[in-house]
């Protein structure tokens, strides 16, 4: 088990590799990885947005290698069973606690939406943590944790519910104005939040703004950019983002960023239109 637990950073060549679990009952060591990437030990993670939370489209990818796989539960008809099937990063509905547990007991770390308040991110982290160290009310699950069999401490010492809260991240949304104006407060008070992303598309439309996939240059909008922006690095705290593009683009995200959503299955399927926009031409010149 060693091997799997080095005490320096992996080379990117090894990817999430070396920080998987003990078992697949177990989550990947995500909060390590996360602070490697901010350290520079490691490149950022490269993720996959499953937007369908379609099983079979995400075991057909889930072989190619990405870093991160993120299942939307937030915005599909997805159920609990179908969610606990599929892989690491789970966007959970909402601040339901039960949600929550759902998520990690499967396995998964978890990204938060739209969270506004320090009272939110409080329960947020205290749903997702055990033990009152960190004023954690998960629950236990002692079927999945079993004795001898799934409960392997990732650092052989502590026990295996200390080395959960150690490994399951936790990512929030901020998805609008008042999410960022609180932001300082919620990094300030709630510590044990890991990484953090700008949901561009809700901010701006709840700031009554064009929505423009996320993009804009009022002045409203650049001051909200920019107090996001000053107040992680204000708290060291690192970020995530959506970027399809490539080349420089991703290069110079990777910059700021410690995890890049890279593709998704509903980009893949807006192909699908002028592909065959372009197959109806060619036959029509028949």
């Amino acid at each position: 088990m060693g091997s799997l637990f080095p005490t320096i950073a992996p080379g990117a060549e090894e990817g999430m590799k070396a920080y998987v679990g003990p078992s697949l009952f177990q989550p990947h060591r995500a909060r390590q990885a996360i602070r490697d990437a901010h350290e520079k030990k490691i490149p950022p993670l490269i993720g996959y947005y499953a937007g369908l939370s379609s099983v079979p489209i995400t075991r057909f990818v889930a072989p190619m290698g990405y870093d991160v796989m993120w299942i939307d539960w937030e915005h599909t008809s997805c159920g609990v069973e179908t969610m606990t099937t599929l892989t690491h990063f789970r966007r959970v509905p909402g601040h339901d606690h039960a949600a929550i547990g759902f998520a990690l007991d499967a396995g998964a770390s978890i990204v938060v939406p739209q969270l506004e308040t320090v009272e939110q991110a409080k329960h947020v982290v205290s749903a997702a943590k055990f033990g009152t160290r960190q004023n954690g009310t998960r629950s236990a699950p002692p079927f999945r944790m079993v004795p001898g069999l799934t409960d392997m401490a990732a650092d052989g010492k502590r026990d295996v519910w200390q080395n959960l809260n150690d490994q399951a991240a936790i990512m929030v949304q901020i998805e609008s104005l008042e999410g960022i104006n609180n932001l300082d407060a919620i990094l300030t008070e709630v510590p044990d939040i890991d990484v953090v992303w700008l949901g561009s598309l809700d901010c701006r439309i709840s700031m009554n703004l064009p929505a423009n996939f996320g993009q804009g240059d009022e002045p409203e909008w650049l001051a909200a950019v920019e107090k996001f922006n000053s107040t992680l690095k204000k708290h060291n705290k690192p970020r995530a983002g959506f970027c399809l593009g490539g080349g420089e683009e991703l290069a110079k995200m990777g910059e700021d960023n410690v995890l890049l959503v890279h593709a998704a299955d509903v980009m893949k399927l807006y192909e699908l239109g002028p592909q065959l926009l372009a197959a109806r031409q060619a036959v029509a010149k028949q």
